[in-house]
C-alpha cells in the first residue's frame, strides 16, 4: 500500500487542533490515524495530538499483530486508555476543561481492514468509479437522520451539523465503533476531518480520489477545493491505495 497525510490550517482559524499520520509497527504492519479536536483555548489541539501520539506509541511498540480479532482487541483497549489519558488531563488543567477530539482509525493487513471510529471524521473507500462511505457520523443531525425526522439533505445544511454526540477524551468512558471490512487492490481509502466532508459532496470526493491522479496531486486538490469554498475549518486527510502489494507497507509520502 501506498499513503499520504495532508493537513491545512484552513482561511480563518489561526492554528490547527487536526493531528494524523500513517504510521508503522515493527513489523512493518500500517496504521492511519486522523483527530479532529475540540475545545476552547486551543484545547482542541492538545486532545488530538494526545490521541495521536498515544495510538502511534502504541503502534510502533507492537511486535506484530495476527488476526483482526487481535487488532480489535488492541483497538478497544488502546482506546480505552487514551480517552482516559486525555480526560485526566482535562480534569487536571482548567484551561484544557472539555477538550476532546474525534478519532478515525485503520489498521490494514493484506486484504483486511480494522476500522476505529468516535465523532464525525469519516472513512470512505473508492472502488472503480463508486465511493461508499465505511463510518457512521455519531452527531446530532445523523440521529436525526435516523429516526426519519430530517433527510440526508437537511443534514448537509442543518445548523447543528457539526454538534457530536460522541467524543474521545470529554468524558471518563467512550464507545468506540470497531469493525472489520475487506478490500482489493485498486482500492483507495480516504480518511478525513470534516473540514473536507463538509465542503465536498460524496460524488465530488467520488470524482477526485477515483481519478487516475498521483496521490498527492488528488490531496492537494481536495485541500484546495476545500479553502476555495470557505475553508472555515481545519482540514485534514489521508489517501492510501491498495496497490497489490500485500501487508507490506509504503513509504508515507
Amino acid at each position: 500500500m501506498k499513503g499520504l497525510f495532508l493537513t491545512h490550517c484552513g482561511q480563518v482559524r489561526n492554528h490547527n487542533e487536526d493531528a494524523g499520520g500513517v504510521f508503522e509497527n515493527k513489523s512493518k504492519q500500517p496504521i492511519a490515524i486522523i483527530a479532529d479536536g475540540m475545545g476552547g483555548h486551543q484545547a482542541g489541539d492538545v486532545a488530538s495530538m494526545l490521541a495521536v501520539d498515544n495510538i502511534k506509541n502504541r503502534w510502533e511498540e507492537t511486535e506484530q499483530v495476527e488476526n483482526t480479532d487481535e487488532i480489535e482487541q488492541w483497538f478497544q483497549q488502546t482506546i480505552k486508555e487514551t480517552n482516559e489519558q486525555i480526560f485526566q488531563k482535562s480534569q487536571e488543567n482548567k484551561q484544557l476543561e472539555g477538550m476532546g477530539t474525534t478519532l478515525v482509525a485503520v489498521v490494514i493487513i493484506g486484504d483486511s481492514l480494522t476500522i476505529a471510529h468516535i465523532g464525525d471524521s469519516r472513512l470512505y473507500i473508492a472502488r472503480g468509479s463508486q465511493v461508499e462511505q465505511l463510518t457512521e457520523d455519531h452527531s446530532f443531525v445523523n440521529e436525526l437522520v435516523k429516526r426519519g425526522e430530517i433527510t440526508e439533505g437537511d443534514a448537509e445544511v442543518h445548523p447543528y451539523k457539526n454538534y457530536i454526540i460522541r467524543a474521545l477524551g470529554t468524558d471518563a468512558k467512550v464507545d468506540t465503533d470497531v469493525k472489520t471490512l475487506t478490500w482489493q487492490a485498486g482500492d483507495r481509502l480516504l480518511l478525513c476531518s470534516d473540514g473536507l466532508s463538509d465542503k465536498l459532496s460524496q460524488t465530488e470526493l467520488a470524482q477526485h480520489i477515483t481519478a487516475d491522479n498521483e496521490m498527492d496531486e488528488i490531496g492537494c486538490q481536495l485541500v484546495d477545493l476545500a479553502n476555495q469554498r470557505g475553508g472555515e475549518d481545519n482540514i485534514s486527510l489521508i489517501l492510501i491505495t491498495h496497490d497489490g502489494s500485500g501487508s507490506e507497507a509504503g513509504e508515507p509520502a
